[in-house]
Formats: structure tokens, sequence, C-alpha cells
């Protein structure tokens, strides 16, 4: 199905475009929303007659995102949750979570507007994509740990993962004494 773009779309077109969608990706997604006209004739008129009032909006728009994104762009968020000895989370920490604790911040983000592929599932600093607009993105980071004092050693370069980490251990190389039975003979004589 052929369709006139309302505003920006990732990977499809600029505002105006006319390009050729899946049916369903336009009958479910793009008309519903609002982010696409059917392309005929009626709507080409339509849409050349509503185009200054569309690139307004859509300027007031991103002006508005730049703002958020100067305030948002490379901050750390603290995530505290219960995890395992290897830094296994015992549940993950979703699109949901994330707009939830960016919103507790004082930041107004839809879990839509957080790119995340899959939910994460092991403590750490992790980079995420935040789309305020479909011109202007910013990148986070959210720091997930057990305790507000594991993430501040994450912050400062710490790999709480590691067997290191998790019992203490040092490396120091192993000595002969290791290898010897009770008698003290070695048994690959």
């Amino acid at each position: 199905m052929d369709v006139i773009l309302l505003e920006r779309i990732s990977r499809l077109g600029q505002m105006g475009d006319t390009v050729k969608v899946k049916d369903g990706f336009a009958r479910n997604f793009l008309l519903p929303q609002g982010k696409a006209l059917r392309a005929n004739e009626a709507n080409k008129k339509k849409f050349e007659g509503q185009r200054a009032q569309l690139e307004a909006r859509n300027l007031e728009r991103k002006n508005e995102a730049q703002a958020v994104a100067e305030k948002l762009d490379g901050k750390t968020f603290i995530v505290v949750r219960s995890a395992g000895e290897t830094g296994q989370l015992y549940g993950s920490v979703s699109t949901r979570d994330i707009a939830d604790i960016l919103t507790a911040e004082g930041f107004t983000i839809g879990r839509n507007q957080v790119e995340l592929n899959t939910p994460i599932k092991t403590i750490g600093l992790h980079e995420i994509k935040i789309a305020l607009h479909p011109e202007v993105e910013v990148t986070v980071t959210i720091n997930i740990a057990r305790s507000a004092e594991e993430a501040e050693r994450q912050t400062k370069g710490e790999d709480l993962t590691s067997a290191q980490a998790i019992y203490g251990i040092e490396d120091e190389p192993l000595s002969e004494e290791t290898f010897d039975d009770e008698d003290g003979e070695d048994d690959n004589a």
C-alpha cells in the first residue's frame, strides 16, 4: 500500500514522502496513529494544504525534545535489583522499568521511546538509547547493581561479575605443595 508520511519515521522516510509499505503496517500502525495517509489524489491535496501546519508542529516538538535531550544526555541512573553471585538478575530490566526510572527522575518518557532490543538480565553498566523525537536521540547509562555500594564500585570501573570480586580470590601462582599428597610424595614419580 502506498502512503504519504505525515512525520519522519526512521528507516522509512521523511515527512511528505510517498512510500510503499506492507498493508498490515499501514492499517495497524501508520494510519491509526496518524503518522500517514493513504496515497490518493484527495489525500495528496489535503496534505499539501496542511503541510505548513504539520512542519510547524514538527519543529515545535523537535525543539521541545532538544531541550529535554540537553538535560538527559549522558546521565547515569542506578537500578537496584536482586541478582545471583555471577551477576545474573532474578528477573530482568525492561523498557517499562527504564521508562519508570526516568519518569521518577522528572523526565516524561514513554516505554515506546526506550530502544531496547532485549531485556537486560545482568548487573553492570548498560548504555540505552532514548528516542525523544524521530530526529532527536540521547544515550543514558543504566547502572544495575545489587546495592547502592555496588553501584558506586561499578561506576569506578570495578567488575562485580568476576570470581575475584565475588570470592575475594587473588591471582597468585599455585605452589608445588598444593599438588603433593599428604605423605609428601609426588604421585607421578
